[in-house]
């Protein structure tokens, strides 16, 4: 009879470690193995933590989803050997995130966290400029330019700048990414 090493065959979140880029094809991998045969009583879930984050390409901006943690995947599951091999052996797994060979357990504070960071529905802004502020373009049409801030709408990310073109000034709305403190 086989002696199972993990004693902790309790419901808990376990941290796999991946080849960078696999996080995605790793997770659906365990996702596809649980719905193929008979583990989904002791593996529950895989997910990569993502957040929405805001990028500027080419003057528009983009709601894109990043990583949190590059390289990581948290499974769902109650450890045992059976279920330790499946995961470990999933195509793209370096390993599990733990003491030796010992899988240590996520806390539920930390998974709670985690979730809470990825159900942000709307992307945060950072507005870390004020009003009088001497700024630099770097991006859009203005790019190369230096301005003032004149009005900050910190929950857009947007900022009104005075931009001295043709010996006057000139308003022009900004993207709080399309500039840069001096």
């Amino acid at each position: 009879m086989a002696v199972n090493r993990y004693k902790n065959n309790e419901r808990a979140w376990y941290a796999i470690s991946t080849y960078g880029g696999y996080e995605d094809k790793v997770a659906n991998g365990i996702k596809e193995r649980v719905e193929s045969g008979e583990l989904d009583e002791r593996i529950f879930d895989a997910i990569v933590p993502k957040e929405k984050r805001i990028e500027i390409k080419d003057g528009k901006r983009k709601v894109v989803d990043r990583k949190i943690f590059q390289g990581y995947v948290l499974v769902e599951m109650c450890l045992s050997d059976e279920t330790w091999y499946i995961v470990r052996n999933t195509p793209g797994v370096t390993g599990f995130i733990g003491n030796g060979t010992q899988p240590t357990p996520v806390s539920e504070k930390e998974i709670a966290k985690i979730k809470k960071r990825m159900g942000v529905e709307d992307p945060k802004y950072s507005v870390n400029y004020e009003i009088g502020e001497v700024i630099s373009i770097i991006d859009g049409p203005f790019k190369g330019f230096e301005g003032v801030v004149s009005e900050i709408d910190a929950t857009k990310g947007k900022m009104k700048v005075m931009v001295s073109m043709f010996g006057r000034e000139t308003p022009v709305e900004l993207d709080a990414l399309q500039v840069k403190q001096l």
